[in-house]
C-alpha cells in the first residue's frame, strides 16, 4: 500500500495537488483536490497490462479547456451542494423559498455554476496502513453560496484497500436546515476505452426509478419497471437495452433503504476480460448514466476517446430535486446534525 503526491496545477493562485493511492494488486486509484476528483482508476487486465478504466485527463490544463467547459461532463469530481437538478433553481425550507443558480436551463444542476467540483479542498491528512491506503479533503461551503442557506463543512475520505475496494465517505454538519446531497462523478469504461460500454452488463438491485419531466427533473412519481427493457434486476447488455430504449440511460434508480445501511445495489461488468464493478451503498438512489451527452471532442492524452456510449456512471446520492419533493427520503439536513454517506465501488480483474 502507498500513496504519492505531486503538483498537478494551479488554480487562482492555488496549488492544485494529485495524490495517488496504490495497493497490492496493482490497482491504483489517482484524485486531486480541485473538485476533490478521481482523474485516473488503473487495473491489470486479465494478461497483467495496466490499463486505464475512467474518463479524464493527465493534465490539470484538460479540465480547463474550451472543449471540457462547454461540454462539462463533471469526469470524476465530487458534485455538491446537492447532485442532480432542482426543478426551477429554487425551493421552500421553514417558511423562506430560496432561489439557487440557475446553470441548466431554468433549473440548478450539481450544485451550480461553482459548485463543489470548482473547488479547492482542503488536504486534512494521508493515512497508510498494512491493508489500505486512505487520503481526507474539507471543505467550507459559506451560506447563500449558490443560493443554498447554511455555513457548511464537508469532509471526504477515500480509501482503496487490498480487496480492490475504493470507499468513499462524506460527512457534513450545516449550521443551518439546508439541502445536502453529495455523489461522485466517475466514469468507467472496463474495456479500457478499447470500445464503448454498450458491451458491458449491467444490474441494479431494484424494480423503481423516478419518473423525469422534461426539463429532466424529478417529478416525484415512482415508475415500476418489471417488464421493461430498463428492468435490470437480471444482467442485462447495455447496447440491447440502448436499442430496445432508442436512447441511453440516464435513469435514476431508487432503492428502500430507510436506514441508511450499506447494500449492494449495482454490478456493471465486461465478460471479454473477466472485469467487473460491484456497487454498494447507504443511498437511496443511483443515477446509471451511460454518457449520452459526453462530447466526442474529448479524449484523454494517451489518446483514450470519450464521447457519447465512452463511459458510465453510477452516482450514488439522495432524490434529484429533492427539496421539492414529499416522498424524498432525507433530502434535508437540519442544523448542527451530521450527515453522512458512505459508496464503495468494489474493482475485480
Amino acid at each position: 500500500m502507498g500513496i504519492t503526491k505531486h503538483i498537478f496545477g494551479t488554480f487562482q493562485d492555488k496549488e492544485v495537488l494529485q495524490f495517488t493511492l496504490t495497493n497490492t494488486q496493482g490497482m491504483s486509484v489517482s484524485i486531486m483536490n480541485y473538485g476533490a476528483t478521481i482523474t485516473a482508476i488503473k487495473v491489470p487486465d486479465k494478461n497483467g497490462e495496466v490499463q486505464e478504466i475512467t474518463c479524464g485527463f493527465d493534465t490539470f490544463e484538460g479540465y480547463l479547456s474550451k472543449p471540457y467547459q462547454e461540454n462539462s461532463p463533471y469526469f470524476g469530481c465530487t458534485v455538491g451542494r446537492y447532485s442532480s437538478q432542482i426543478k426551477e433553481a429554487k425551493f421552500s425550507l421553514n417558511g423562506k423559498e430560496y432561489k439557487l443558480v440557475q446553470n441548466c436551463g431554468s433549473n440548478n444542476l450539481h450544485g451550480g455554476k461553482e459548485g463543489f467540483d470548482k473547488k479547492i479542498w482542503e488536504l486534512e491528512s494521508l493515512e497508510t496502513l498494512e491493508a489500505s491506503s486512505s487520503i481526507k479533503m474539507v471543505l467550507e461551503s459559506k451560506h447563500l453560496e449558490e443560493g443554498f442557506p447554511g455555513n457548511v463543512v464537508i469532509s471526504i475520505v477515500f480509501c482503496l484497500n487490498d480487496s480492490n475496494e475504493l470507499s468513499i465517505v462524506y460527512t457534513a454538519i450545516p449550521d443551518h436546515d439546508t439541502p445536502l446531497s453529495l455523489t461522485n462523478h466517475t466514469y468507467f469504461n472496463l474495456s479500457g476505452f478499447s470500445e464503448s460500454i454498450e458491451n458491458h452488463h449491467v444490474q441494479v438491485n431494484t424494480n423503481k426509478r423516478l419518473q423525469l419531466d422534461s426539463s429532466g427533473a424529478a417529478t416525484g412519481e415512482i415508475v415500476l419497471v418489471e417488464g421493461q427493457p430498463d428492468d435490470l434486476r437480471v444482467s442485462k447488455h447495455i447496447g440491447s437495452v440502448h436499442d430496445a430504449m432508442n436512447d441511453g440511460f440516464e435513469h435514476f434508480y431508487i432503492f428502500d433503504n430507510p436506514n441508511e445501511i450499506l447494500k449492494e445495489v449495482a454490478v456493471i461488468s465486461l465478460a471479454s476480460n473477466d472485469q467487473k464493478i460491484t456497487v454498494s451503498t447507504t443511498e437511496p438512489c443511483m443515477l446509471l448514466y451511460t454518457g449520452k451527452y459526453t462530447s466526442g471532442e474529448l479524449a484523454r492524452e494517451n489518446g483514450n476517446q470519450f464521447g457519447k456510449f465512452r463511459g458510465l456512471c453510477c452516482e450514488t446520492h439522495r432524490y434529484p430535486n429533492g427539496p421539492n419533493l414529499k416522498n424524498a427520503p432525507n433530502s434535508l439536513t437540519k442544523a448542527g446534525e451530521k450527515f453522512k454517506s458512505v459508496t464503495i465501488f468494489k474493482f475485480d480483474f
